[in-house]
């Protein structure tokens, strides 16, 4: 019986999953990680890194990615917080390529997004000190760092988020519009 549920595969490749948590008067327990499990969902990946990012209400961090050699899949999920996660297609032949999914993580419905290689990924922080943890199947390398605009109007993302509420790092300000970045 495998621990975890696919819940969607909202765009080839992106997978929306839901470990099983067992809950009772003292809290809770679940595996948060079994690469048997995400083998038998058809993600069959080797993790080499993990990631924790802390942030403040209203951080939008990304668009971002990795490009060849050095391209990443990710396993993402809250810890603490909650935050609207955003995978966006960047694949040339991919019939979706453009579009995006955006869904709710937080600590409270466990769910976890695989976001494959060939995939952008940002997340707007809806809740104060709000821990994101995520792995990664290749290791971060500086000179293959790439990413999109997440304000772009062209790609019109309701980061869950007002205007004046949005803050961003002074490297994702500064970021290529969608039309002008980096495709797989």
């Amino acid at each position: 019986m495998g621990k975890i549920t696919l819940i969607a595969e909202p765009l080839p490749d992106l997978k929306l999953i839901q470990p099983k948590v067992f809950e009772d008067q003292r809290g809770y327990f679940m595996e948060s990680y079994n690469k048997n499990d995400l083998k038998e969902i058809g993600i069959n990946v080797d993790f080499v890194q993990d990631n924790q990012a802390k942030s403040s209400y209203g951080v939008i961090r990304g668009l971002h990615y990795q490009i060849s050699p050095y391209a990443q899949s990710k396993l993402i999920r809250v810890i603490k917080g909650r935050i609207l996660d955003v995978a966006l297609d960047i694949r040339r032949d991919s019939p979706t390529f453009g579009q995006y999914f955006i869904v709710e993580l937080s600590e409270d419905n466990f769910l976890q997004l695989f976001i494959p290689k060939g995939f952008a990924h940002g997340y707007s922080v809806l809740v104060d000190n709000t821990i994101v943890f995520y792995k990664t199947d290749e290791f971060y390398n500086a000179s293959c760092e790439a990413g999109i605009y997440p304000l772009d109007a062209q790609l019109n993302i309701d980061w869950g988020l007002k205007e004046d509420e949005i803050v961003l790092s002074h490297k994702d300000k500064n970021l290529p519009l969608f039309s002008k970045a980096k495709y797989f």
